[in-house]
């Protein structure tokens, strides 16, 4: 990313926003875009740089529309496997020498004998740390 100094405001004319695009993405505009589509990108840019970009699952989900749209499936219309495991599972752990048994009910987790919400609550209680539950059991 270029600094945002580099960047036009929106108001500037078409040469300098295609130089922009250019040295943001390393090759020119494509055909047929608009001078407003350029200014744009390139307000879109400029805020990246100053804010940050869209979240990886914002970035899946408009890929997702952007295929629907042109009529493909995307891959991510699969059904996505869950994290939480089915009712009755038990999930072994290993941590520090020391084997941590979970079991899965309705709506609860059970470790050594108390009631949990989710997994990463156990996990936070085995660490000490705050683990992704499901990461740290290995689903």
């Amino acid at each position: 990313m270029t600094s945002t100094s580099s960047l036009p405001t929106p108001a500037k004319e078409r040469p300098e926003l295609v130089e922009a695009w250019t040295k943001t993405r390393d090759h020119p505009p494509p055909k047929g875009f608009s001078t407003r589509l350029l200014r744009l990108a390139c307000t879109y840019d400029r805020q990246v740089t100053e804010h940050g970009g869209l979240s990886k699952s914002s970035l899946r989900k408009l890929l997702n529309y952007a295929n629907r749209y042109r009529g493909n499936k995307p891959p991510s219309d699969r059904k996505q496997p869950t994290a939480r495991p089915s009712t009755g599972t038990r999930l072994v752990r290993e941590w520090q020498g020391q084997s941590h048994v979970v079991d899965v009910l309705n709506n609860k987790i059970l470790y050594q004998g108390q009631s949990y919400r989710s997994l990463s609550e156990v996990a936070r209680l085995i660490t000490g740390a705050r683990w992704s539950g499901p990461r740290f059991f290995g689903l």
